[in-house]
């Protein structure tokens, strides 16, 4: 069976999903190849279940909370990992389905099975082999994992996901965002968590107070941050838990161990290679400003490129390259100032330069930082500080960078990225009257310069 389309699609996560949706509305025959679920990474393995769990661990905090707000808590509260566990997994399947009604109803085909490439122009999917004009790698990446032995006693983002009880001792290999924030979701589901990172703090990349900060209440949570260190190998002891060794020769037993270290592009077996497509040494399609391969035909975006790994991202690329492709408007996906968060315990967000990075690029900076406690945690008693920072540059006053880390940092920064992205000065937000009493009137109220 031989079928042509002018554009198909090989993985239906964030990207892959909305570009062959605002394909097929351009009246383009579009088909989407997908070997496990329709929705990827961030719907069923990333952003979503992980939220859901992140949202499910505050609670520990709000039941103990609500005492010194009056509330009579009866008790100790349980928790019922399984149920947890059975009710964000009814919701995927929930968003499984919506998502493979989008794609219905814009007429976009959905083969299962595992696609390859095979030529320029030619896919193969389980013996189907398709013909398209245009052909779109959108295949995201898969947390990977160290060549140390017993590796294989490890768990990683996917299987943490699906535990089906939750572990008395974990640890957590990794200082990066997924590595934090599963620190914070077992932490406050009760287990003990060492979380163990190579480097001299978590979050390495992220501007300097917020890392420093971060770790810090992190600390205060109870979790146990051990830096310069890493696992050289993991063994599985007779009574079925595991024991770390770690690369200062001591040991670390535990009952479960989470690697955090990373992901790589998911090109292993796609065939782009033996077809003439360039990657990178991580394995990631090389891609020029329109997501053009080095096959002129093929083309990729999202994680499986070695760009921003952001779904946000991957669904603005989307459009850029189907505006490119389909709606005779070329355009390219600007990378400046886009704003994320980390959901760790309490969150992160940031939009713009880190400190260091302006000071790379800029002569001289005014720094504002402010730190405090939160209006919750007055009655509360709660050693939280909310931490608040802006980067200037000194010569025409344009913020060049906001960071936070403290309750409701993503919400806040969501709002703060537009005033960055339109070029606001620290004058702008100066002049602009602050919603008292929030965390969020910080921003404007920021008068002092710490450095």
């Amino acid at each position: 069976m031989n079928d042509h389309y002018d554009f198909f699609v090989i993985g239906a996560g964030s990207a892959g999903v909305r570009s062959s949706r605002l394909a097929a509305a351009t009246g383009a025959k579009v088909a989407i190849a997908e070997e496990l679920r329709v929705g990827g990474t961030c719907v069923l393995r990333g952003c979503v279940p992980k939220k859901l769990l992140v949202i499910g661990s505050h609670f520990a905090d709000d039941f103990e909370d609500a005492r010194a707000y009056g509330w009579s808590v009866e008790g100790e509260p349980n928790h019922d990992w399984a149920a947890l566990i059975a009710a964000k997994n009814k919701e995927l399947d929930r968003l499984h389905q919506v998502y493979l009604g989008v794609l219905d109803r814009n007429k976009v085909e959905v083969i299962g099975g595992r696609a390859t490439v095979t030529g320029p122009n030619q896919v193969s999917i389980q013996g189907r082999t398709v013909t398209a004009d245009k052909i779109l790698i959108a295949v995201g990446g898969w947390p990977s994992l160290p060549a140390i032995s017993g590796i294989e006693h490890a768990i990683t983002s996917n299987e943490a996901l699906e535990l089906p009880e939750r572990p008395g001792h974990i640890v957590i290999v990794g200082g990066g965002y997924i590595a934090v924030e599963f620190a914070g979701i077992f932490r406050s589901m009760g287990a003990k968590v060492t979380q163990l990172v190579r480097g001299d703090a978590v979050l390495r990349g992220f501007d300097s107070d917020v890392r420093a900060t971060l770790q810090e209440e992190m600390t205060k949570k109870g979790v146990e941050i051990r830096t310069r260190q890493q696992v050289t190998a993991i063994a599985r002891n007779a009574d079925g838990g595991l024991d770390l060794t770690l690369g200062d020769g001591s040991h670390l037993a535990c009952d479960q161990v989470l690697y955090a270290t990373g992901r790589h592009p998911n090109t292993r077996g796609l065939g782009l290679e033996e077809v003439g497509v360039e990657l990178t040494e991580s394995g990631a399609v090389r891609v020029d400003a329109y997501s053009q391969s080095s096959v002129p035909s093929i083309y990729a975006i999202g994680d499986v490129t070695d760009r921003v790994q952001l779904t946000p991202v991957a669904i603005a690329e989307a459009h850029c390259l189907v505006d490119t492709l389909f709606n005779n408007r070329k355009r390219a996906m600007a990378y400046e100032n886009i704003a994320s968060a980390v959901f760790s315990q309490p969150p992160v967000a940031t939009v713009g330069l880190t400190e260091e990075a302006a000071r790379e690029k800029f002569t001289e900076l005014d720094i504002y930082v402010t730190r405090f406690r939160s209006l919750r945690h007055t009655l509360t008693g709660r050693d939280e500080k909310t931490m608040m920072k802006l980067v200037v540059n000194r010569e025409d006053q344009k913020v060049l960078g906001a960071h936070m880390v403290g309750t409701d940092a993503p919400e806040i920064i969501q709002g703060i990225a537009i005033a960055v992205n339109c070029g606001a000065t620290k004058q702008d937000f100066d002049r602009t009257v602050g919603i008292h009493p929030t965390a969020a009137e910080e921003f404007v109220t920021l008068r002092e310069k710490t450095r």
